[in-house]
């Protein structure tokens, strides 16, 4: 099977689509099918075709450094390259540009399109047009969603509680929920005290750590009233937040405000080779409070390094913490939730156990199986779409 996948971003913008994408990509690939990738450039990522990807001209973002604005023309003037490749199907990852150029070149491919719904809109618009009724912006965000999502033959989703919150939205397309998968061997392979070593953190201090975007929805604050709260019990905890993005400024201010200077360290986006492998493998415990994601990869990523979590169960992250197999549900409440990190970093055996458990979970939700779902999906809608009408 041939599959074209159209996306707004890609690496090097470091994000979780940015890695679904390359996570399906590759284990597609070992299934045997052919996909190729339409993205922005970047200016570590020029236009032009390279292994299956094809960079078209794109322009900065106002007040958004880390994202680019494909054009829409270059976009519809791949119609005839892609036409002599004969491709069975358009995957569309993004919302913006993607989509809008994704559909416009199914119908002209006459192929069927499908889209992953990665991102709740709804629950993010107000942290970036904060000057507009919050209300007003979720309507708008369902009302397009909406549309979006019924102009096309079958919609991804990564978890059950965005098809629940799709449903709402009144979308009657096809859905599957489908996660993204993980390679569970590569987490597993850190190394515990080069991580230490290199970042100045003894090889008794206990350390809690968050991977993912630095960014104000993914609530990040919480953890730090929470380590606010944890600290009295545990004082030499170090909480270890990885990754880059917008709120990071008021986040250190805030960790001053409360006086944890000694207690966190900022570390930057983290190389996903060895740098995050070996972070996970360095800590004691990976805490996370998004109530706004669609799955949560980072907590399997964690999993599979055998290292324990303790998040809250909202949105997608409910569908990986519900067995509460290597992790705990973590209470909505800040102190609540800093004494229970306290607790589980304060009991050691309890730490290993729910560590064998993680590692164990984790291989349920490997890539490759993932792949194997995502293509037959594929086979579905192609031959829907090839049926008499």
């Amino acid at each position: 099977m041939r599959i074209v996948m159209l996306s707004d971003v890609y690496f090097p913008r470091v994000n979780g689509v940015s890695t679904s994408i390359e996570t399906f990509r590759r284990c597609l690939a070992a299934l045997g099918a052919h996909v190729q990738l339409v993205a922005p450039a970047y200016d570590d990522a020029p236009a032009g075709s390279a292994a299956d990807i094809i960079r078209l001209p794109s322009r900065r973002i106002p007040f958004d450094p880390e994202d680019r604005l494909m054009s829409w023309r270059a976009a519809l003037a791949l119609t005839p390259e892609l036409a002599r490749d004969k491709p069975d199907l358009i995957h569309i990852q993004t919302p913006f540009v993607a989509h809008h150029a994704g559909v416009a070149l199914a119908r002209r491919l006459r192929i069927p399109a499908v889209a992953t719904y990665h991102t709740l809109f709804e629950e993010y618009l107000h942290h970036y047009i904060p000057f507009l009724p919050r209300t007003w912006l979720q309507g708008l965000a369902r009302h397009h969603s909406r549309r979006q999502c019924e102009a096309l033959e079958g919609v991804v989703v990564p978890s059950v509680a965005m098809a629940e919150r799709l449903r709402q939205y009144g979308v009657q397309a096809p859905l599957e929920i489908l996660p993204t998968g993980i390679p569970t061997a590569h987490f597993a392979q850190g190394d515990r005290a080069r991580f230490r070593a290199q970042h100045g953190l003894a090889p008794a201090r206990p350390v809690a750590l968050y991977v993912g975007r630095v960014a104000h929805e993914k609530n990040i604050g919480f953890l730090l009233h929470a380590l606010q709260h944890a600290r009295q019990r545990l004082p030499e905890l170090c909480l270890v937040i990885t990754g880059e993005g917008p709120a990071r400024p008021d986040l250190e201010r805030q960790a001053r405000t409360l006086g944890l200077c000694d207690n966190v360290r900022f570390l930057g986006y983290l190389d996903r080779r060895q740098a995050l492998p070996d972070a996970y493998a360095g800590a004691d415990l990976f805490v996370f409070a998004s109530r706004t994601e669609t799955q949560g990869l980072v907590l399997l990523e964690a999993m599979a390094a055998g290292l324990p979590v303790l998040a809250l169960a909202v949105m997608g992250t409910r569908d990986i913490l519900a067995p509460e197999r290597g992790c705990r549900i973590g209470p909505e409440e800040p102190g609540a939730f800093g004494a229970a990190m306290a607790e589980l970093l304060a009991t050691p055996e309890r730490l290993q156990s729910l560590a064998r458990a993680a590692q164990e979970y984790a291989t349920c939700w490997s890539d490759s199986a993932m792949a194997e779902r995502l293509l037959a999906f594929y086979t579905r809608i192609q031959s829907a779409w090839l049926s008499p009408r």
